[in-house]
């Protein structure tokens, strides 16, 4: 009788895998039918707090712009913002997979253009993939940096560098455009990408693609019914003034830092900090 126990996949979120997460686990956790979380991360310290609590995926998105840079919207922030940010996030980490965006700009010429700024994250930052927006007109560069050994997540539905082409932040994918969608998911497949956000897209037309795939969704204002879903981490803490209808706020770090600073001005300006517990002899 065999003594060998055939061992149990490991869960993508909160498992202890002991290395990087890679394209092949995020695959895995699709066949097992296994829902996992992503999160944004623009700092080490943040980063690190986000791996030990077992996130398997750190977005360095792009909506830095906003949340770090003070912009409002994504389209002003460029590649050279974007580095420093990404390579602080994998020095911060140690287990998540690490997810450049590419900004605006910095792709959408030609496929030779998006390899040398998905090679510059790869190289210079860490970046363990990339992320990329748009459908069927981004398709040769998707194809092209999956030739290169640089995986890609695809972006479809509400891409926010494409607004003002949308005219404003708005639901994405009803009526015909929800085939359209479909046709462009199905081709990304297609193209060698290993997974892809939806954002602001109906929750049926959602779990149609998510169904229709065999890579992950990553959802953002689409329901439930996709593999994954991702937040920005100002947004879920709080931190952020008038988050959008799809954010959850699960703290309110906002307030916490307002009552903190507080306290700390009203013993300073009272005398009562630093204390000899907190002083030097």
């Amino acid at each position: 009788m065999s003594s060998s126990v055939t061992s149990r996949p490991t869960s993508l979120y909160g498992g202890q895998a002991g290395r990087r997460i890679t394209v092949r686990d995020i695959a895995a956790a699709k066949e097992r039918g296994e829902k996992w979380p992503m999160v944004t991360a623009y700092d080490a310290m943040t980063a690190r707090v986000f791996d030990e609590a077992g996130i398997p995926v750190l977005l360095v998105g792009d909506s830095a712009a906003m949340v770090v840079y003070g912009y409002d919207s994504t389209l002003p922030v460029s590649v050279d913002d974007l580095m420093p940010l990404t390579a602080a996030v994998v020095r911060g980490s140690s287990r998540a997979m690490v997810v450049a965006d590419l900004p605006f700009g910095s792709y959408q010429s030609s496929p030779q253009q998006a390899l040398e700024t998905a090679a510059r994250f790869m190289k210079e930052a860490g970046a363990h993939a990339v992320k990329l927006e748009g459908g069927r007109r981004v398709l040769p560069q998707v194809e092209a940096l999956v030739s290169a050994g640089i995986p890609v997540m695809a972006h479809l539905g509400l891409t926010p560098q494409s607004v003002n082409a949308f005219g404003g932040y708005r639901v994405q994918g009803r009526g015909q455009s929800g085939d359209e969608l479909m046709a462009d998911a199905k081709d990304l497949e297609y193209a060698g990408a290993f997974s892809v956000v939806l954002e602001c897209v109906p929750a049926e037309l959602a779990e149609r693609v998510t169904a229709s795939l065999s890579i992950p969704t990553i959802g953002i204002g689409a329901g439930p019914a996709t593999d994954a879903q991702v937040l920005v981490w100002q947004d879920l803490m709080g931190l952020t003034p008038h988050p959008a209808k799809f954010v959850k706020k699960y703290f309110d770090l906002a307030g916490e830092m307002d009552r903190a600073v507080r306290a700390f001005a009203d013993e300073v300006t009272t005398g009562a900090f630093p204390t000899p517990e907190h002083s030097y002899r």
